[in-house]
């Protein structure tokens, strides 16, 4: 059985806190990872809701820094140019 890459493990753990996102009438979509930074882009309720960089920055970053590593960073892809 091959290992999980980094950017698998990040996959795996925001579909675990999804359900908590889409029970609010929000959602979390993995957009891209670069190095150990992780761009992702709220969508429905999370998407307009002023606690959104709140959300991202100390429930989903806190999060995968818990269950992958430290190092992981993570970033509103809505507010970085494409």
């Amino acid at each position: 059985m091959s290992e999980e890459t980094l950017e698998q493990k990040v996959i795996a753990a925001i579909n675990q806190i999804r359900p908590s996102l889409q029970n609010d009438g929000g959602d979390i979509e993995f957009i891209k990872m670069e190095n150990n930074t992780v761009y992702v882009k709220l969508v429905g309720a999370c998407a307009g809701c002023p606690m959104s960089q709140m959300t991202l920055k100390n429930g989903v970053q806190r999060y995968l820094q818990h269950v992958i590593g430290p190092e992981i960073i993570v970033e509103n892809a809505t507010q970085m140019a494409m």
